[in-house]
């Protein structure tokens, strides 16, 4: 009897996410034969809940039209699901630390015994991430702003903030005009929200960040174009305009890379500034705990690096260069390439680094 409630909490839970299931597609979400959830199914029409049949070749199960699930009926999965997206979300929004708090506790007191300590076990203690740039909180109105935009194809009138959120006047040097845009899709990376949309002023695609847009609505609709890429995410990754900078670290740096920008942009860390100089070239801004970490990031580019500033970045890419070429002189590891002896006698500079970098772990 046990396993048939929870099978049924189950089965209203895809029900309530899509109003239409084949019986093939219930019994592998649910792990049963098909036999079981029909009588599955029959268990809730006694209930009271209006399921019914549709027949054919595209037909299965389906809620009644209009009727609407119980409130807070989530399953084991969704209910964790819940809780740490409760407990991330302050972290990419301004002013949701109490709200979010408060959600988690009542969602806590609505569940049964055995989801509560499930969820207990999910408490996060956030700890600062000494690798990837920390994304400033996004202003809920202006996340809401951009997010009705999208859905409703209207016309935003934008204005580009300054890092600390304060608005350019007129006669400073950074302020920009007001752009009309045409938002298409928001997309979140790296716990930053972007916008991918077309601008109207100088008809291009751009990715704008969110945090940075002073947005206002209008009523003006305008009708879904052609996306500059079929993959949005590689789109927003290999953008290297998208109005990221540099995080206040201890030691911020710069460097020209023989690689495309769109490259550079893709792989280096988030928050970081990649400027487009030509077809081949760009210069990179980042910033670590050190300029020994800023000189390490630099070594994951397969590309010679040039114009390095400040000097104490360049003295901490000497130091690694002298470190890695004393460890491949050790015993077992020594190689005769004269590509490297060649290196030595310039210097060791510039440095050209060894493989393409990994790819990124999601965030």
């Amino acid at each position: 009897m046990a396993n048939t409630s929870r099978r049924a909490l189950r089965l209203l839970s895809l029900f309530g996410s899509r109003r239409l299931w084949s019986l093939r597609e219930l019994a592998g979400r649910l792990g049963v034969s098909e036999r079981t959830v029909r009588r599955d199914v029959e268990t809730l029409r006694r209930l009271g809940y209006p399921i019914t049949t549709v027949h054919g070749p595209d037909g299965g199960y389906r809620l009644g039209t209009g009727h609407t699930l119980p409130p807070l009926l989530f399953d084991h999965d969704q209910a964790l699901a819940v809780a740490v997206a409760l407990q991330t979300a302050p972290s990419t929004m301004f002013g949701l630390r109490d709200d979010a708090a408060r959600a988690l506790v009542t969602l806590e007191q609505a569940m049964p015994a055995e989801l509560r300590e499930s969820m207990e076990s999910l408490r996060l203690t956030r700890l600062p991430n000494y690798w990837e740039f920390p994304a400033p909180p996004v202003d809920p109105g202006a996340l809401t702003t951009v997010g009705t935009a999208v859905r409703h194809r209207h016309v935003l009138v934008t204005e580009t903030l300054r890092a600390d959120g304060s608005r350019p006047e007129p006669e400073d040097d950074d302020f920009a005009p007001a752009r009309r845009i045409e938002p298409h899709h928001l997309v979140v990376w790296a716990g930053r929200w972007y916008v991918v949309a077309y601008d109207r002023g100088d008809h291009q695609w751009r990715v704008h960040r969110v945090d940075r847009l002073r947005p206002r609505p209008t009523t003006h609709p305008f009708n879904p174009r052609p996306l500059p890429h079929d993959d949005l995410a590689r789109f927003v990754m290999s953008s290297h305009d998208r109005g990221d900078i540099p995080a206040a670290w201890p030691c911020t740096g710069q460097a020209r890379l023989a690689l495309p920008a769109g490259t550079v942009a893709r792989w280096a860390p988030s928050g970081s500034v990649v400027e487009h100089l030509d077809s081949e070239h760009c210069r990179l801004t980042l910033g670590a705990w050190s300029w020994a970490g800023i000189a390490g990031i630099l070594a994951t580019f397969d590309a010679e690096l040039t114009d390095l500033h400040p000097p104490e970045l360049a003295r901490a890419c000497h130091r690694l260069a002298s470190r890695l070429a004393a460890a491949s002189d050790t015993p077992g590891t020594r190689l005769d390439d004269p590509l490297r002896s060649a290196d030595r006698r310039r210097g060791a500079e510039p440095i050209s680094t060894p493989a393409t970098p990994p790819p990124r772990p999601a965030t």
